[in-house]
């Protein structure tokens, strides 16, 4: 009973961490999507701001710059993405597809022109990243049971991003459902053309929207590069931009859903490392690409089962063309 207690302990450990980048990527594609701009680019913003977030630690030795930059190189990607979709009215999945093949591009290339690394950036040093952080109490609390171990494994020892995401999610939601901003943005995701009769930018509170998504995805791929990594590595966002697209559908364009999902694909990854190399019985070893394949199976399984009824924003992916 011990070490089964032990094991989901440690697992629901690491499905905090895994499950930081996933969040903060699905509540950044929920400010884009609410206002109605499809935002498959999630994961090249991520991989964007993981390059530029890890250059910069390496080259200054701040984790703090490095995460400023994270975010300002995700929000210039962002801010590409709204030139292109809501000034010019292009096709919003070929935009987002675009800025996710530039940003796997750029990255390796400029890290090996830099540092001659193929195509990944220096090993950083523990003051260019974020560390965990032990809370008070947590060594002393360490030895008693079930409630030492919940405090002093899965609450403490996270670095600041980890907790700076516990903090956003209320946030988000308080903001969603309780701002005069939060309210346009959910109008202008159903009903552009209401929201320009009474006399509100279109273009601007969907430019304002995806400034923020550039800076949820920024600190989201500054975490996988000097926080949950300590470098940049060639597509190391391994797909959780798509994982956190369907979370966010999943979740049906609700943040708190749209997180639950992320902790659930999260919980399964983490499953996932836990099984590899064990021998079950009357199975034995279970070939490690289908462990490995699992989070991806159950995104597919439950949108398949629950896509159908997650209604979306009803001006999504269509552009507003103001009439003169």
């Amino acid at each position: 009973m011990g070490d089964f207690f032990t094991m989901l302990v440690l697992i629901f450990d690491a499905t905090l961490r895994m499950a930081t980048p996933l969040v903060l990527a699905s509540l950044a594609g929920l400010f884009s999507e609410r206002s109605g701009v499809v935002d498959i680019g999630l994961e090249g913003k991520m991989l964007g701001a993981a390059f530029a977030a890890a250059s910069t630690a390496a080259i200054t030795g701040s984790a703090w710059l490095g995460l400023l930059v994270g975010i300002l190189f995700a929000m210039g990607l962002a801010m590409i993405h709204a030139y292109a979709c809501v000034t010019h009215n292009g096709d919003q999945v070929v935009s987002g597809m675009a800025l996710n093949i530039i940003a796997a591009g750029l990255g390796p290339t400029l890290a090996t022109a830099w540092f001659g690394l193929g195509g990944q950036t220096p090993l950083l040093q523990r003051g260019a990243r974020f560390t965990p952080i032990e809370l008070p109490l947590a060594a002393e609390l360490a030895e008693v049971p079930v409630i030492g171990a919940l405090y002093s494994e899965i609450i403490s020892g996270h670095n600041i991003l980890v907790y700076i995401t516990a903090a956003i999610v209320p946030l988000v939601t308080w903001v969603l459902y309780r701002t005069r901003f939060g309210l346009r943005l959910r109008a202008v995701g159903e009903s552009p053309e209401a929201v320009d009769t009474a006399g509100i930018s279109v273009a601007f509170m969907r430019y304002r929207a995806l400034m923020v998504t550039g800076f949820l995805c920024g600190i989201a791929g500054t975490y996988l590069s000097i926080a949950q990594n300590a470098s940049f590595l060639r597509d190391m966002t391994a797909g959780r931009g798509y994982l956190a697209l369907a979370a966010l559908i999943f979740g049906k364009w609700r943040p708190l859903p749209a997180m639950g999902a992320c902790f659930l694909f999260a919980f399964t990854d983490a499953v996932q490392i836990r099984l590899q190399g064990v021998e079950l019985p009357l199975v034995g070893v279970i070939p490690v690409q289908f462990i490995q394949a699992l989070p991806y199976v159950l995104t597919v399984l439950l949108l398949a089962g629950f896509v159908g009824r997650a209604v979306p924003p009803k001006a999504i992916g269509i552009p507003y063309i103001k009439e003169r």
